[in-house]
């Protein structure tokens, strides 16, 4: 009965739609189901979660404490991940004839979320040469073409280059550079533990209040502390550990947030982003003689949503495309060939024949008749795909003919049709004579190929918890926030709680203080709160802004795009906020010029500059653009209401002409006759 309980509630499917109340039930009925006299191990911080997020907070906790002598010494932390780390530990990636293999995984780490990762230890432990430093973005809409250029504003960070406003990296990357720091650090005595392998079975709150078996210290003294309200975890392994402090960094639909009956607010945006590794020509020189740049970045916005090529490697990059769910299904099961094209025409194509080519490929979607995948043992429907729908000739021939109706000379930037070939040493004759356009730089390079199996999508949704802190509990990263991805913010918003949340409880235990209470964790949702909204915010009014192709909105948009294309303070100041910016004079002047003092009814006082702005500004754009909806449905309302009066009119008058003037009417048409 117990087990049959268990595997019910930890259904994510099950888990999702949970509401605070419904947990008090769950929660205690663990609590009476794992009444034991065995002594749990206790631990100052749980850690649920092993990811970027989950890996950077225990490296900050462990490296400052292991390098201080202070009373943080007596902090003992443990980290709980279902996953064997040891694959991300050893990992090592396949290679290939002209290059490497790149997950499909891909984050950009910010120039603050580097530092931080540099300060706890772990940077020197990333693989640079899986790195890409982006010193420029492309980033335009898809309707109008209106274009922002950002270039990397100057920094007086010595541990950041110097034009590099982010850099792209792999998350297993990022991940085994972590795990090895934290293992350099459990070599020279930390008094941390790792359990992977192991799930959390249960989370109950302790009521007996029995014996704690941490070593007493003068910071975080056992004598008096009544263990009771401390959460039980009841792991796969049979094993129960209790924590003085629970931090839940185990993704969107985290059972932490469940057991600490934190609700959340959001929705979903009824889209999916495609992701896929790309491969792509290696160089070829602009008409001015420079070789082409493989460190820009380029998005651009089409009212299906953003589309955006970041670059990997001077012959990879990393796709990530927000689309329709139907589409973002029908272009995966089209195949890596026919999606390849379709990349290179949702840079290029106008948006007319971009809707054109979705419909295109929509119908013949939905027309074909799906096929099992064979999963080793039988063909299961659960899998079923369409795939083979639609030729490369066909997608092929329909960019052609549209390329031809819009004029499009086949040696322009704009061009996608050039011949596709997947020998790269057939590629790289080609490239060595090409002479670019002086426009070429403006777009992607032409994408060649996808990488097998690389190709996939995940649903897209914005989410924020009501409150970080819960009793003995604190969320961060995803199980605290979850963000589009069209700013890539999201695991620098991770990382940013991570790096708030170790200072919080270090500072804490240093003073002495008990690090689960919510006197000691005050600061953390403090600095994390209103700046993580404020990014939530802002993505999601940007989706909005250009999720629609209504013409005044259109252009509002673009005059508005044109004008801070132009403004290069303005610019800098967002590259500098984008990128969590805060060194030197400049942050200094700007914050002084424009810090906002917020207010919100549980962190009052609250002062954040530039990214309050930033959503402030797009708030109101989102405003006008729900009062033009309302103002044109409502004119289209009162049109088809007058038009219907108007025919209801014709319709009376008709009938009565037929009966008075009918005859002389036939008269005279007989007599034209």
């Amino acid at each position: 009965m117990l087990r049959t309980s268990l595997k019910r509630v930890w259904d994510p499917k099950i888990i999702r739609y949970f509401r605070p109340e419904d947990t008090r039930i769950v929660f205690s009925t663990f609590q009476r189901g794992y009444a034991s006299s065995m002594t749990p191990e206790d631990f100052d911080i749980v850690i649920v979660g092993g990811g970027p997020v989950g890996l950077a907070l225990a490296c900050a906790l462990t490296s400052k404490s292991a390098s201080s002598s202070t009373h943080n010494s007596a902090l003992r932390v443990a980290l709980v991940e279902a996953a064997d780390l040891s694959s991300v530990r050893n990992w090592n990636p396949e290679r290939e004839g002209d290059g490497t293999f790149f997950s499909n995984r891909v984050s950009s780490i910010t120039n603050a979320s580097r530092r931080f990762i540099q300060d706890i230890g772990a940077w020197q432990y990333v693989d640079e040469s899986r790195t890409r430093p982006i010193e420029e973005m492309q980033v335009w809409d898809g309707i109008s073409d209106s274009r922002i250029e950002f270039l990397a504003p100057p920094t007086t960070a010595a541990s950041v280059p110097v034009h590099e406003m982010a850099r792209l990296t792999e998350n297993l990357n990022l991940q085994r550079g972590l795990l090895r720091r934290l293992d350099e650090v459990r070599g020279r005595g930390s008094t941390l533990t790792i359990l992977d392998k192991t799930k959390v079975a249960s989370i109950v709150s302790d009521v007996n209040g029995s014996s704690s078996s941490l070593p007493s210290s003068p910071s975080l003294s056992t004598a008096s502390v009544s263990f009771t309200g401390w959460p039980l975890l009841h792991l796969s392994t049979s094993q129960t550990i209790r924590a003085r402090l629970l931090i839940g960094a185990d993704g969107p639909n985290s059972p932490v947030r469940a057991y600490s009956q934190i609700s959340s607010y959001g929705w979903s945006y009824n889209a999916r982003a495609i992701v896929a590794t790309l491969r792509h020509g290696q160089s070829g020189y602009t008409s001015f003689g420079t070789p082409r740049n493989h460190t820009t970045a380029y998005q651009r916005f089409l009212p299906t949503g953003p589309i955006a090529f970041l670059p990997l490697s001077s012959t990879r990059a990393s796709l990530v495309w927000s689309t329709t769910p139907e589409l973002a299904q029908a272009l995966l099961d089209a195949g890596d060939e026919v999606l390849a094209r379709m990349i290179n025409a949702a840079f290029r194509l106008p948006d007319v024949s971009m809707r054109y080519l979705h419909r295109f490929i929509l119908e013949r979607w939905a027309r074909a008749t799906p096929t099992a995948v064979n999963t080793g043992r039988q063909a299961d429907p659960k899998l079923a795909r369409k795939q083979g729908f639609v030729s490369v000739e066909e997608i092929e021939g329909e960019i052609q003919w549209r390329e031809r109706a819009h004029t499009i000379h086949p040696e322009s930037a704009l061009s996608s049709t050039l011949t596709l070939s997947t020998d790269p040493a057939h590629e790289a004759r080609n490239e060595a004579n090409v002479v670019l356009s002086s426009e070429a730089t403006l777009y992607p390079p032409l994408v060649h190929a996808v990488q097998p199996g690389s190709a996939a999508s995940f649903p897209l949704r914005m989410s924020h918890a009501d409150n970080y802190l819960g009793t003995r509990t604190t969320l961060a990263g995803d199980a605290a926030h979850t963000v589009h991805p069209l700013a890539g913010q999201g695991l620098n918003l991770g990382l940013s709680d991570a790096a708030s949340l170790a200072s919080t409880i270090l500072e804490s235990a240093s003073l002495g203080m008990d690090v689960g209470s919510p006197l000691a964790l005050k600061r953390y949702p403090e600095e994390r709160y209103l700046a993580n909204h404020g990014m939530l915010s802002s993505t999601d009014k940007l989706w909005k802004l250009y999720g629609t192709a209504m013409g005044p909105v259109v252009w509002a948009r673009s005059v508005g795009l044109e004008v801070t294309n132009e403004w290069t303070a303005l610019k800098d100041a967002f590259m500098h906020f984008a990128g969590g910016s805060n060194d030197g004079a400049y942050m200094q002047r700007m914050t002084n010029k424009n810090e906002v003092k917020l207010s919100q009814r549980d962190y009052p006082g609250i002062s954040l500059p530039g990214v309050e702005i930033l959503a402030a500004a797009l708030e109101g754009i989102s405003g006008v653009m729900d009062g033009a909806r309302t103002l044109i449905s409502a004119t289209t309302k009162q049109n088809k209401g007058r038009t219907q009066i108007e025919n209801s009119t014709l319709r009376s008058t008709s009938t009565s002409a037929s009966t008075g003037t009918g005859a002389s009417s036939l008269g005279n048409t007989g007599t034209h006759a």
